[in-house]
């Protein structure tokens, strides 16, 4: 009987690479509350999110396929003498796909009186395609290392024999990237424009772990 000849039976060189690299999110999620204003003058949640609707399509967002509603919730709260009323807010998350638009639409709800609005997360849209670069970059990098190591012995390397892809995948991670705020001023110095806001890059890596076979 034939016996299939296992990798730790002949000559072979390990090697480790790892490479990365930093891209900017062109992907940014932002997290915007709109709750009823408890006084005399109350603004329905209905009335502002019509405005804020008619702001953001004014600065080209098309808000039926980057603005999506979170939640909606009532809230119900007593006071002294009077019946109970209903306080309702609602929470959306609006993709833009780059700083200075998320500035603009900042500037824009701040406008409205709606402050509520925060960075939820970031993403890259090419992550799979820079992903298996890095993965080909690293195995190419595996092999110089294999080759720089086995020179000085006069012997070569030849085929992979065994291959493990140590990578970890990325996700996305919720409230971390820093938003550097810059207010850019006219030349009269007057009137600002709305903030050219700048986001922290993604650092995208790929490690390998590669067996050469070792040719006399």
């Amino acid at each position: 009987m034939s016996q299939t000849k296992n990798f730790l039976d002949v000559s072979y060189l390990e090697t480790s690479a790892r490479v990365d690299t930093l891209v900017d999110p062109d992907k940014i999620y932002l997290n915007i509350t709109i709750q009823e204003k408890d006084s005399k003058g109350k603004k329905s949640v209905e009335e502002q999110e019509n405005k804020m609707a008619q702001s953001l399509k004014n600065l080209g967002i098309d808000i039926d396929k980057q603005l999506t509603i979170k939640d909606l919730a009532s809230n119900y709260k007593k006071y002294f003498l009077r019946s109970k009323e209903v306080l309702k807010s609602k929470q959306y998350s609006l993709l833009v796909y780059d700083g200075l638009t998320a500035g603009k639409v900042m500037a824009a709800l701040e406008n409205l009186d709606i402050a509520n609005t925060y960075l939820e997360k970031t993403e890259y849209s090419k992550m799979d395609e820079l992903e298996l670069t890095l993965k080909s970059r690293a195995v190419k990098k595996a092999k110089r290392k294999a080759e720089a190591l086995t020179e000085p012995l006069g012997q070569k390397v030849g085929v992979a024999i065994h291959i493990v892809d140590n990578s970890q995948p990325y996700y996305p991670r919720y409230n971390q990237p820093q938003m550097r705020m810059k207010a850019m001023v006219m030349e009269d110095a007057s009137t600002p424009e709305p903030l050219d806001i700048g986001f922290e890059k993604i650092k995208v890596e790929a490690t390998v772990n590669v067996k050469f076979r070792l040719l006399q």
